[in-house]
């Protein structure tokens, strides 16, 4: 099993708990790595141009939803991000329908089909990782450092760095595998 595919079934798992047993730890955990992705997204979707406060109930009137709704999961029709991000999409579009009571200034651009939202997330989540990346590459020792920009920033070849910096190749080899190992246990901590 894939790392993200055991987090899907992480997640999964959680919101089950949700569901069976009112599981608050469960419900803290899918709070803790959900809430901000949504509020990224009602920040990114222009929503908080109808109110400032609006991104923020948002975040609360998805979680609340996935308390009260955890029971009509099931993991065999959908991942547990998609099942909680069409939540999210939907609770978006009423809130701009609730509004829309009291403005009449909503465009057909403010409201996504849910591929559209999909893609989002998924560049939410990818922008998440390149800032954790880019924080844990700060962490390596220099050493490594500086191979890894030059291997995976300048795109030059494990020869061509050795090379370059008058390395013996499997220095070079050695410090990436070292880097590559380094970072991978860190983002595995991070959940990422």
């Amino acid at each position: 099993m894939t790392e993200s595919s055991q987090a899907m079934e992480q997640w999964a798992d959680k919101l089950e708990a949700v569901a069976r047993r009112q599981d608050t730890q469960a419900f803290e955990a899918l709070f803790n790595h959900f809430a901000p992705l949504i509020k990224a997204f009602a920040l990114s979707s222009g929503l908080q141009r109808q109110g400032d406060h609006l991104p923020d109930e948002l975040v609360q009137d998805v979680m609340l939803a996935i308390w009260r709704k955890a029971a009509s999961y099931d993991r065999r029709k959908a991942a547990a991000s998609t099942w909680i991000f069409t939540i999210a999409r939907n609770q978006r579009i009423d809130t701009l329908r609730r509004l829309s009571k009291y403005q009449n200034d909503i465009s057909a651009d403010e409201i996504w089909d849910l591929e559209g939202d999909t893609e989002l997330f998924g560049e939410i989540r990818q922008s998440r990782v390149q800032t954790q990346v880019r924080d844990q590459l700060k962490e390596l020792p220099v050493d490594q450092r500086q191979v890894m920009a030059k291997v995976f920033l300048e795109d030059k070849s494990h020869q061509e760095v050795a090379s370059e910096m008058g390395l013996p190749l499997g220095t070079v080899k050695s410090r990436v595998r070292l880097a590559m190992k380094k970072l991978k246990l860190s983002l595995e901590a991070l959940d990422l």
